[in-house]
């Protein structure tokens, strides 16, 4: 496997803005523990989708991709567009949210199933740098929990940066709101413009 290659593909894909990052960062101002559940959600949910692109899915995939990719873009933007409105329309009680909000880590790793980002990178990984150079199934499944890791550590990443900015984002936390609403508007965007 060609590692470098690898290595600048997972990292850019990873670290760059999507839904996940995008959601770190904007739920990052309520505390940094609540968003270290929505982390590990997410490389939960990325750790399973990657492992079921490798183990069972791959040659699936391969052709049924083209029937199920419209309705699956269709899906994530939708969710993507209704994030960006929950995040443009929220306001900020100064009360606990908790309940409000649910499981953090079962969202977290929900998103995924609907993430196209997440699921075209998992496809396109698996199917360039994974099967082609390892057969065993212990393989895939390390490079699944080092993948799933990867989404947790870009998602903590983005969510510490915006624990750090608190202070900012709270002063100013509607323009702030809009900007991340507008980047995954964003990101749905650009996922329909390929």
């Amino acid at each position: 496997m060609p590692v470098i290659s690898f290595l600048l593909f997972v990292f850019i894909s990873s670290f760059t803005p999507g839904p996940n990052n995008i959601m770190a960062m904007a739920m990052a101002h309520r505390g940094l523990r609540r968003t270290v559940k929505f982390s590990l959600g997410v490389g939960s949910g990325f750790f399973i989708i990657t492992l079921l692109c490798c183990s069972f899915f791959n040659l699936l995939l391969a052709s049924v991709l083209p029937v199920i990719e419209l309705p699956l873009t269709l899906l994530g933007v939708g969710y993507m567009l209704y994030l960006a409105y929950k995040i443009s329309t929220s306001k900020d009680t100064g009360e606990s949210s908790d309940n409000r909000e649910g499981n953090l880590f079962l969202i977290g790793a929900l998103l995924q199933f609907v993430n196209p980002k997440g699921i075209l990178f998992s496809i396109t990984l698996v199917g360039t740098f994974i099967v082609p150079y390892y057969t065993s199934y212990s393989s895939y499944f390390l490079l699944s929990i080092l993948l799933g890791f990867t989404g947790f550590l870009s998602t903590f990443t983005w969510s510490l940066f915006g624990s750090i900015l608190q202070k900012v984002i709270t002063r100013y936390r509607r323009p702030f709101n809009l900007i991340m609403a507008l980047l995954l508007v964003y990101s749905a965007f650009s996922i329909v413009v390929k």
